[in-house]
């Protein structure tokens, strides 16, 4: 007899049992659009209401905070192009093995008139904090890494990056990959400004996603990104 066993985690897993009995009802019952102010509407609302918050409790974070995405890559371009957008021209700073929502991102910014700078990674993964502290500008306006590799297990110094980028004002903004971070962790990653993650590598459905203190960033963007519709 043939028998699957499944080794990437770190991608994608299961939905776990307590939270498809948790999310079925919204499959369902409560189809309400929660932007009705019908009774139908204030059920999925106070849902959505309950999930932010009970995940900002154990973020340790605002639950104004939490912004939730339809992906992975709409969180990444949240933060990075609202920053953009807030800034209107700069430096941004990532390295060369980020996942393509953020490369093709900045590569898109630089089409625009955005500088970037694409660091370099040692034999293990590694963005050096001197690479980072020597990439730094005057006009640097974020710094997008990837807190934990998904393809080799990498974890970037974070907390000693964010050190360097807090004393140069410049807001530090891992992608946190969910199998190897998000639902192990207590916090979002030490000393980040903001952070985004998803949910379909810690049991949750793959449709999930978060960014957490974004909305600090791209406050004051134009319209055309802070006008977006949080849920």
């Amino acid at each position: 007899m043939n028998r699957r066993v499944y080794l990437d985690h770190n991608a994608s897993t299961p939905v776990h049992p307590e939270v498809l009995q948790a999310m079925l009802p919204y499959f369902s019952e409560r189809y309400g659009n929660p932007s009705s102010v019908h009774g139908f509407g204030r059920e999925s609302r106070e849902g959505i209401d309950a999930a932010r918050e009970q995940i900002a409790a154990f973020l340790k974070v605002s639950k104004d905070e939490i912004v939730f995405t339809s992906g992975g890559t709409e969180s990444d371009n949240l933060g990075i192009k609202g920053v953009a957008a807030a800034r209107r021209a700069g430096h941004i700073i990532t390295s060369q093995i980020e996942h393509h929502a953020v490369l093709r991102t900045v590569q898109t910014l630089e089409q625009e008139g955005f500088t970037a700078t694409y660091l370099p990674v040692d034999g293990d993964g590694m963005v050096s904090p001197d690479d980072v502290r020597a990439a730094l500008r005057p006009d640097t306006i974020v710094v997008s890494l990837m807190g934990a590799n998904s393809e080799v297990g990498t974890l970037q110094p974070i907390r000693e990056i964010g050190r360097i980028t807090r004393e140069a004002g410049v807001p530090l903004a891992p992608r946190v990959w969910p199998g190897s971070t998000s639902g192990k962790a207590r916090r979002w990653p030490p000393s980040s400004t903001a952070a985004s993650t998803s949910g379909g590598g810690a049991r949750a459905p793959r449709t999930w996603r978060a960014s957490s203190g974004w909305a600090r960033q791209w406050r004051s963007a134009p319209a055309r990104w802070a006008r977006r519709r949080r849920v």
